[in-house]
């Protein structure tokens, strides 16, 4: 399925006469929550935070341009740019990060034990421009030899008929796609025999039913051992702003970027205060430091530091090989260039 970008202009407003206020689309994660409260508000921003779903976000943004700021899906915005209006531009903060290795289902009495058998299969997925799908398929042929064209995808609405890519594609001969039957969801065809798995990023309903099960019945530890080997915590999300809002206050570039690191600085601790837990999980403390000994104090880092640097030059080499991507792009090439410096005192 081929979709076009199509956008409707949308005036900005000022709020005073000099505050700007932007309309910004995310979902509703600890370390966005002091933004959506407005505890922390970017400078010379009037923020009106949305909270919507990433599917909804995604699409009302890709679609029709309804937000002035938006959460984005990472593949989006990277096919984003293949478009010559180049209607986004980014900064280099990530709302959602995720390992992929629990988002492959599979049939318990299926054909499918082991990733090996995945080859020549049908496997559903939402879209097959979604990042995680990017990440699932890129980490299958690196670490499990398995093809990303070496199975026939069938793409449809997980829990709802219809859903259609948000996002142009043009893929290679070697894949072999089509689209779900009429009236039918993924989780169902997995459920009844139609297709022998699932990629995607959302857990399907049917999952836990004693049928649907886990390609890896101990996916953390694959995921463990996946970050000890590549130093990879898989970035699925950055933050988009419409590009002629972007080229008529620059500035705002640098101060949502602030905005989103304050708001994340405010997580660790609150993750680590034993005083009275804020969380409703018993061992959050306990995990928060099993977490860090394994990838350190901030894995949620926004910027572009080494090692986020390797994870999207890795996504950036999984989307070009799937045919997403026209070419390989340096991290760098994704981001305003005001959100790459700082000044120095």
């Amino acid at each position: 399925m081929v979709c076009r970008l199509i956008f409707r202009k949308v005036e900005i407003s000022t709020v005073s006469g000099s505050t700007l206020r932007l309309s910004l689309a995310c979902w509703d994660y600890d370390r966005t929550r002091s933004l959506s409260d407005g505890r922390v508000s970017p400078q010379g921003i009037d923020l009106v935070y949305l909270t919507l779903t990433p599917e909804e976000s995604f699409f009302r943004m890709m679609r029709f341009g309804e937000f002035d700021v938006a959460e984005m899906s990472l593949s989006s915005y990277v096919l984003s740019l293949e478009d010559p209006r180049r209607p986004f531009v980014a900064i280099p903060v990530f709302p959602s990060r995720a390992f992929r290795h629990s988002g492959i289902f599979v049939r318990r009495s299926g054909p499918v034990g082991q990733p090996s058998d995945l080859m020549g299969r049908r496997v559903g997925i939402p879209e097959y421009q979604l990042t995680a799908i990017v990440w699932i398929r890129g980490i299958l042929e690196e670490f499990y030899g398995v093809p990303f064209d070496s199975v026939t995808y069938v793409t449809g609405g997980l829990e709802e008929p219809g859903r259609i890519e948000k996002a142009r594609v043009k893929l290679p001969a070697s894949v072999s796609i089509e689209r779900a039957p009429e009236g039918a969801t993924l989780s169902e065809m997995l459920d009844q025999g139609a297709i022998d798995a699932i990629y995607a990023p959302r857990t399907p309903s049917t999952f836990g039913n004693g049928r649907v099960v886990r390609l890896f019945p101990d996916a953390v530890s694959e995921e463990r051992n996946y970050y000890r080997t590549t130093g990879i915590f898989p970035i699925m999300h950055t933050v988009a702003i419409r590009r002629e809002i972007y080229e008529r206050n620059r500035w705002i570039a640098k101060s949502l970027q602030k905005a989103f690191d304050a708001s994340l600085n405010e997580v660790r601790p609150a993750q680590h205060d034993t005083t009275a837990l804020r969380f409703s999980l018993p061992w959050l403390v306990a995990h928060a430091e099993e977490t860090e000994a394994i990838m350190g104090p901030n894995p949620w880092a926004y910027g572009l530091s080494e090692g986020n640097r390797k994870v999207l030059a890795t996504f950036l080499r999984y989307s070009h090989a799937q045919g997403l991507a026209s070419t390989v792009r340096e991290p760098a090439e994704l981001f305003v260039a005001e959100s790459l410096e700082c000044f120095a005192v």
